[in-house]
């Protein structure tokens, strides 16, 4: 079975008097991991209906793309897993004629873990869900400031190699780098992202600024297919997939 947590939101509601209608008086989430584990109580009439169905659905999610390193979940305010997609929006602009200066994946869109060892379709699949296309975008460096400090705010955000950002442990931005030179307000960024954030999207709102886009929307441009490039090509040099805790996103002290 795949690692996929399920959401779980209880809402208590209460009558208001004299009315016909509920109101939410409170909203309590948890998180329930549904790994193997569950394999162990079966239930006979579901194994039964899911049968027809679990060949095909094993043939689609379960072949193998590449191979990771180690596990890796995703964390504010910086994580491997973050850093890792990030990097691959970077280096999946090279079939779209793009140079981006850097890349960004939001944190809201890491939608599961990455699993150590063999990694399947399917993995890649919970990762990356939705139908969220590759982008590029061109911001000014004030926009850029602008945009990090929106990072600061949520706590961090995905970036690739290259960024460094120091923030508040309150949410304010200190300082933003890119390959060790301090983010020139008058110049010039381009990024890697998704569509999804072009909107202003997860607070993303100076992305609502950019220019020279390049949002191609056809199917095969959807994200997961970018990463499983990218993990099909590690495997065609040998390599498996790996990232590292960079200090891209630091909290200052």
């Amino acid at each position: 079975m795949n690692r996929n947590y399920v959401l779980v939101v209880v809402m208590a509601v209460v009558l208001t008097a004299c009315r016909s209608h509920y109101e939410v008086a409170s909203v309590e989430r948890s998180r329930i991991l549904v790994d193997a584990r569950y394999d162990h109580f079966q239930n006979a009439d579901a194994v039964d209906f899911i049968s027809p169905y679990q060949h095909v659905v094993d043939s689609v999610m379960g072949p193998v793309v590449g191979r990771s390193a180690k596990y890796m979940s995703p964390h504010r305010p910086e994580s491997e897993l973050s850093n890792l997609l990030a990097d691959i929006m970077v280096w999946g602009a090279g079939i779209y004629h793009e140079h981006p200066d850097f890349g960004v994946y939001n944190m809201g869109g890491v939608r599961a873990d990455l699993p150590e060892g063999d990694v399947t379709y399917g993995d890649v699949l919970d990762i990356a869900p939705f139908e969220n296309k590759i982008a590029f975008v061109t911001l000014t460096g004030e926009e850029v400031l602008e945009l990090f400090s929106q990072f600061a705010s949520t706590g961090g955000e995905g970036v690739s190699h290259g960024v460094k950002l120091v923030i508040t442990q309150d949410g304010k931005l200190v300082s933003a780098s890119l390959k060790g030179e301090p983010i020139d307000p008058k110049r010039n960024y381009r990024i890697a992202t998704i569509d999804y954030l072009l909107g202003g999207n997860d607070k993303m709102l100076a992305f609502q600024k950019g220019k020279q886009v390049n949002s191609p929307q056809e199917f095969e441009n959807n994200t997961r297919f970018i990463i499983m490039d990218y993990f099909r090509e590690q495997t065609r040099q040998g390599k498996m997939v790996d990232a590292e805790m960079e200090g891209r996103i630091v909290i200052k002290q």
